[in-house]
């Protein structure tokens, strides 16, 4: 498989790799990853398949992406990386520790959740006529995305926040959103929580209405090696907060250096 596209910073011989959310790419990682990103280590921020400059995969599944991502970490020369998903990017992570974990050395899951509960429930019915309806009815991805993009930042959130996750989102292909949407409603890694035994770091926002702060406490719960952090945030907390979640996540990188299997936040 030819790899997904990525960007990178830094020099040194351990990775991490930003993972972004459904509605994000890697230009729109460009300014967190030098933030994240410690002294002496590499990060990369991929293009999902099907988004900016990464070639869609059929089909387009969670099985997938793990493998597209496990290619992506051979092509850039790591045996092991660890994983910062945000969103439907810790989805991602989630699937590569559980189906590859000898290629994850830690884990950063940040507003997401372990599973979405039934494809053909009503509450996942409901979400993809919000997320998708709107294009069905004609409108383009940038007026989906003013549309959607301020329900998702907490109280006062900055302007230029909102308006470059607008813009970001305004660029993905319609059929790769669509694509990556029934997927995310199909979504369950519930059962493999308990098993992953590589460190992890669980970051909520406090003001996220998309995945709940509890959900992400409860996940943090049944992982054996992780902790929980909450941010003063909603759902785009990487973005909104971008120097507490570099803290937060160099903190647990400087733990994965020192000590890898016993990191304490």
């Amino acid at each position: 498989m030819h790899p997904p596209r990525w960007i990178e910073t830094g020099r040194g011989s351990h990775g991490l790799v930003f993972l972004h959310g459904v509605s994000g790419g890697a230009l729109g990682a460009s300014d967190l990853l030098p933030r994240i990103t410690p002294s002496g280590w590499r990060g990369l921020a991929w293009d999902m398949p099907g988004y900016g400059s990464s070639a869609p995969i059929d089909p387009f599944d969670f099985d997938g992406l793990a493998t597209a991502l496990v290619a992506l970490i051979d092509a850039a020369g790591f045996d092991r990386v660890a994983l910062v998903g945000h969103s439907m990017g810790g989805m991602v992570a989630l699937q590569t520790a559980a189906a590859f974990p000898n290629r994850v050395s830690g884990l950063v899951l940040a507003c997401c959740t372990p599973a979405f509960g039934a494809r053909g429930g009503p509450q996942q019915q409901a979400f993809l006529a919000r997320r998708v309806g709107p294009l069905d009815d004609g409108a383009s991805m940038r007026e989906l995305a003013v549309e959607l993009i301020p329900t998702m930042v907490g109280p006062g959130g900055d302007p230029q926040v909102v308006g470059d996750a607008v813009d970001v989102m305004a660029a993905i292909p319609p059929a790769s959103y669509r694509s990556a949407m029934r997927a995310v409603v199909g979504f369950d890694q519930r059962a493999a929580l308990g098993g992953l035994t590589m460190p992890a770091l669980v970051l909520a926002g406090t003001h996220d209405k998309v995945s709940q702060p509890l959900v992400l406490q409860r996940m943090a719960e049944r992982i054996p090696n992780a902790c929980y952090r909450e941010l003063d945030a909603g759902h785009l907390a990487p973005f909104e907060e971008p120097e507490a979640f570099a803290e937060a996540v160099q903190a647990f990188l400087a733990g994965l250096d020192s000590a890898p299997v016993t990191f304490v936040l």
